[in-house]
């Protein structure tokens, strides 16, 4: 129940995250907001990090395969990419694309067993749900037509 409430609360901050960043972006620019995204998160993590266990952080270069320390770099391109998104198509829109990405592309890591997760089985029935999905982004794309 706990991971369920929290995955449902970091959908609820990732879009209102969109709609701040994307609001700075409109005084500032897409680097000088993006590198505040970034410098402000990591601003927190070490107050919170020197408030709580103190892990080593030489313990970083421990992590194997090296690939797997790109997190922070695939973060600028989330937010650059979301910025982009909600200043195109709104955050509804944009918010619900970006879902059925995520749900897709984690899908497929999860059949390949890609990035050392567990390799699953093909299901039709998340076949199905995944494409339930899409057609829910369609008729939420054509409801907002004239």
């Amino acid at each position: 129940m706990a991971g369920f409430l929290i995955a449902l609360l970091s959908g609820a901050l990732m879009s209102v995250q969109g709609i701040f960043n994307t609001q700075v972006t409109k005084s500032t620019g897409i680097w000088v907001s993006n590198g505040w995204v970034q410098l402000s998160a990591f601003a927190l993590c070490v107050v919170v990090w020197l408030a709580t266990g103190r892990e080593s952080v030489s313990t970083l270069w421990e992590v194997r395969p090296h690939y797997m320390l790109l997190g922070g770099v695939i973060g600028a391109g989330i937010t650059w990419t979301v910025i982009q998104s909600v200043s195109a198509l709104g955050p509804a829109r944009s918010a619900l694309l970006i879902v059925i990405a995520q749900l897709a592309v984690s899908y497929l890591i999860q059949l390949f067993g890609l990035f050392g997760m567990d390799q699953e089985p093909f299901s039709w029935k998340k076949a199905g749900g995944l494409l339930l999905a899409v057609a829910g982004i369609m008729i939420f794309q054509l409801s907002g037509t004239k």
